[in-house]
């Protein structure tokens, strides 16, 4: 048995301390247990990895982490003394054991002769993409499980750009991390060696003021913000992460001046102790907020996750109760308030574009073609938008408006390569000053939208399955859908099936294949005579599978029958 093996292995390296292994020893008359800390080393990802807390090479710790960082840091190497100088930039969020393993990885990188830079505090991941391009290093290194429960931690790498490794680069990463076969090749030097050899640099207020001012410069309509930034009131939560004090510093400098941030989640909580997870696109995450909006009379709530790349966005309906909006409403809002204030200002250009991902409501482009704009589709990740950017930069021929994906994460501006809940945030306030300066709510704004556009209306659920037994799960589910496809669905044929591995586009009533341009991924999505789709994918990053679903209609109550009768064909179907 090979997790045996491994975990017999842990118990006697001379490189493990005492205290891995004794809490390895507390498992030894539990089978089950060793096998799942042990049956595979914790798979590095396109974009890094991530897993629950704890001994084992199926866990993150710092045997584990140290080994990606060393992969990582032997990768660097090749590419040249250049790369080495430029260094490594590592940010890290509030959760257990972040700093430590931040600091941990930069003495690795330093005792592999790269230059690290690491932030005194815990910081939002995409000041970490801004400060990888700012300083003009060679990658970057965030800690963080983002909106995962507080049991988890993970390990996100970033290239030269800002943005997340692609695929192609982490594959080569990847080789250099599988090469290495024992923790003794992990080379590790203390901090006082790594200072004195000008390795081990820590990150200021400098480069945080020039993030802050380049966040500001993307406000698009700042005399109207002044204008009501008294009356507006806003109720923020960062749920114990790294917003409360660069999302708060934004909304402040720029003239919002009624913002009231939920006492209970605003300092940080490595076990985010008031909530059951830290994601925002959970309305549970949004409770304490709900209730002190109510006592204040607020007129939005907005909440970021704690590597502060995603927010959500609660709003009073027309019956004065607050609700959650979904990524998609949000970004159907923030589509159009960005391209309306911009043809209000003049700066709307042809070559403008908008970026979504192929799980996105469809509502966003809908708006963006009636303002002559074009909407281009990636692969699911923030990474796949943040590498159009920067196709779009290297061409000329296209500029960067605004990009967005369904899972709460957007992104205005090109000085950052991955999603930001900060300038989210603030584009988000703006848009909310600006309903009121009418005299409507974001929900008024939202139901204008569905008016004019139809109403659109989409639905996710995720299903866990753990262990080796549930990724073999989720493979056969994938296997049945790829080899056997559903004909109908909510009572219309399907017309289309898009296969992201073998990258074609099947067309069901002419027998027509047309090629899908988008990188391989394990992705299927089937599409309605009507427009409606389902779209299901495993997870990159934890042991789960996700159905998308999305309908349109002319009223909303045929929207919801229509999505009842979509979900309940896909959920049979899988057995759910």
């Amino acid at each position: 048995m090979e997790y045996r093996k491994r975990y017999q292995k842990w118990m006697e390296s001379s490189v493990i301390d005492e205290e891995t292994k004794k809490e390895l020893s507390m498992i030894a008359d539990n089978e089950k247990e060793i096998e799942d800390r042990f049956y595979r080393e914790l798979e590095f990802g396109t974009g890094g990895l991530r897993g629950v807390i704890g001994a084992g090479s199926n866990r993150v710790n710092k045997y584990t982490i140290g080994k990606a960082t060393q992969g990582l840091a032997n990768y660097i190497k090749k590419e040249g003394q250049e790369a080495m100088k430029r260094g490594v930039v590592i940010a890290y969020d509030s959760r257990k054991m972040s700093r430590e393993l931040a600091e941990h990885s930069a003495l690795v990188l330093n005792a592999n002769g790269i230059k690290s830079y690491l932030f005194e505090e815990l910081e939002p991941t995409p000041i970490l993409s801004f400060s990888v391009r700012e300083l003009q290093a060679t990658a970057g290194i965030v800690i963080t499980a983002s909106h995962n429960p507080p049991q988890y931690n993970g390990y996100k790498v970033y290239w030269d750009d800002g943005g997340q490794i692609p695929p192609d680069r982490a594959d080569s990463i990847i080789r250099e991390i599988n090469e290495i076969e024992d923790f003794e090749q992990i080379q590790l030097i203390s901090k006082e060696q790594a200072k004195q050899a000008g390795l081990f640099v820590l990150i200021g207020e400098d480069i945080l003021q020039r993030y802050i001012n380049r966040v500001k410069a993307l406000s698009i309509n700042s005399q109207l913000v002044r204008e009501m930034g008294k009356d507006l009131k806003i109720i923020y939560t960062p749920l114990h992460g790294t917003g409360n004090k660069p999302v708060r510093r934004v909304l402040k400098e720029l003239g919002f001046q009624n913002v009231t941030v939920v006492s209970e989640q605003e300092l940080p909580d490595p076990n985010f102790s008031t909530v059951v997870s830290p994601n925002p696109e959970e309305a549970e995450a949004f409770k304490l907020a709900i209730q002190l909006a109510e006592k204040e009379g607020a007129d939005i709530i907005i909440g970021t996750d704690p590597d502060c790349d995603r927010v959500g966005v609660v709003v009073k309906n027309k019956q004065g109760q607050y609700v959650v909006l979904t990524g998609n409403q949000t970004g159907a809002l923030l589509v159009h308030y960005i391209l309306s204030a911009k043809k209000e200002a003049g700066t709307l250009h042809s070559k403008g574009r908008i970026i979504k991902t192929i799980v996105t409501s469809e509502m966003g482009r809908e708006i963006a073609k009636s303002y002559g704009i074009e909407t281009i589709d990636t692969l699911t990740g923030f990474k796949f938008i943040g590498e159009k950017i920067k196709e779009f930069e290297e061409d000329g021929d296209k500029e960067f408006i605004f990009g967005y994906e369904e899972s709460y994460g957007y992104l205005a501006g090109d000085f950052v390569r991955d999603k930001d809940a900060i300038i989210a945030s603030m584009l988000i306030c703006e848009m909310a000053a600006y309903y009121k300066h009418k005299g409507m709510t974001l929900y008024d704004g939202l139901m204008e939208l569905w008016e004019k556009y139809g109403y659109y209306i989409e639905s996710l659920k995720s299903i866990t399955m753990t262990g080796k037994e549930g990724m073999e799960k989720i493979q056969l589910m994938m296997n049945s859908f790829r080899e056997d496809p559903p004909a109908r669905l909510a009572g219309m044929d399907v017309n289309i099936i898009q296969d992201y591995l073998k990258q074609k586009a099947y067309k069901v009533h002419t027998g027509l294949e047309e090629p899908l341009t988008l990188p391989k991924s394990n992705v299927l999505k089937f599409i309605t005579e009507d427009g409606s789709w389902f779209c299901i994918r495993p997870s990159g990053t934890e042991p789960k599978v996700k159905l998308y679903f999305s309908v349109s209609d002319k009223t909303m109550e045929k929207s919801k029958n229509k999505m009842e009768k979509l979900m309940k064909d896909v959920m049979e179907r899988i057995g759910q």
